[in-house]
């Protein structure tokens, strides 16, 4: 590990102003993923600010019948959460299915939707890495890409995004609220927090030099029956090849979003209409344009194998 500075922030601006003039600085909350990162030198930031005494780890109702939850809730605590379990029970299923009980005691929801790609290309600073290191290639596409993405990849990148709770929040409309260094604020939709790779797949989120997340807003409940199935090589300890965030509403339709197989949450909410009705077409929409390898073709019959799961749980 490369030495670095470390720095206590006491509130959310001045966090937002230490990465801002600070080269190389990033947040430290958890510290589940960027501390991994950094022993293996993937990631070597030269500052740290830490961000857990800025507050920001409740979960408060809004005026509109939503939940607003603080970037520092922890995992374990927003899966646990009553109204969570009632109201959106596919987001507590997912959190549930990632990780483990100790990892989720101290993953924080900022930094579950920053974490970064679990891609074995990635890991292995031996193998060419566009994410890792720009304009080295990426040895993924040559290699073995069982695990990695069918759709929204690029010649760049073939990474998939790796959490679950992210996938959850999509298919809830969740938005994401943040502050700049200047003190400006602004809210981001989930579908468009995560970018895909294009020619550029080091940059992961939209979010710019210094931005802090400081919330996760869910819109008032929308009721329906909630599951998220997760599809992996062990039951336990594993990220998914395939998930699934399915939320089934009273008249049969359904609305979906799929983990493990592009660089961020996929959801199409044009293919959703004909879930409940033609399920097949409807996932020809959904996963229209997609590139898988020989590797990892199998991934759209499983995602639809998943979905179908889903909703017969509800109808069991």
């Amino acid at each position: 590990m490369k030495s670095f500075t470390y720095e206590r922030a006491k509130t959310p601006a001045e966090a937002a102003g230490s990465v801002a003039k600070a080269s190389g600085a990033k947040f430290l909350a958890g510290g589940t993923n960027l501390l991994d990162l950094m022993k293996l030198e993937i990631e070597t930031p030269t500052h740290l600010v830490d961000v857990q005494d800025i507050g920001l780890d409740t979960i408060e109702k809004t005026k509109d019948g939503g939940l607003r939850i603080g970037a520092l809730v922890t995992n374990t605590a927003l899966a646990s959460d009553q109204r969570i379990r009632r109201d959106y029970g596919v987001l507590s299923r997912a959190i549930v299915a990632g990780a483990s009980g100790q990892l989720r005691n101290k993953a924080t929801t900022a930094g579950n939707l920053l974490q970064r790609t679990r891609c074995p290309y990635f890991y292995d600073t031996n193998m060419a890495c566009n994410k890792r290191q720009p304009g080295s290639g990426c040895a993924a596409i040559q290699g073995y890409s069982r695990q990695l993405g069918v759709i929204g990849t690029s010649d760049s990148c073939i990474a998939t995004y790796p959490g679950d709770m992210a996938i959850a929040l999509r298919v809830l409309d969740a938005t994401i609220a943040t502050v700049k260094p200047d003190g400006a604020t602004r809210t981001i939709a989930m579908a468009d927090f995560h970018r895909l790779p294009g020619d550029t797949p080091q940059f992961d989120t939209v979010l710019e030099r210094g931005e802090l997340i400081t919330h996760v807003d869910l819109p008032r409940p929308i009721g329906g029956q909630h599951v998220y199935r997760k599809v992996r090589d062990r039951a336990s300890y594993a990220f998914a090849l395939v998930s699934v965030a399915a939320v089934i509403q009273p008249d049969g339709k359904v609305r979906a979003a799929f983990g493990g197989m592009a660089p961020k949450p996929w959801r199409v909410e044009a293919g959703e209409a004909g879930l409940h009705e033609d399920p097949a077409a409807a996932m020809e929409t959904i996963f229209s344009g997609a590139r898988p390898t020989e590797d990892n073709a199998f991934k759209i019959p499983l995602a639809q194998r998943a979905l179908a799961s889903a909703v017969a749980q509800t109808r069991s």
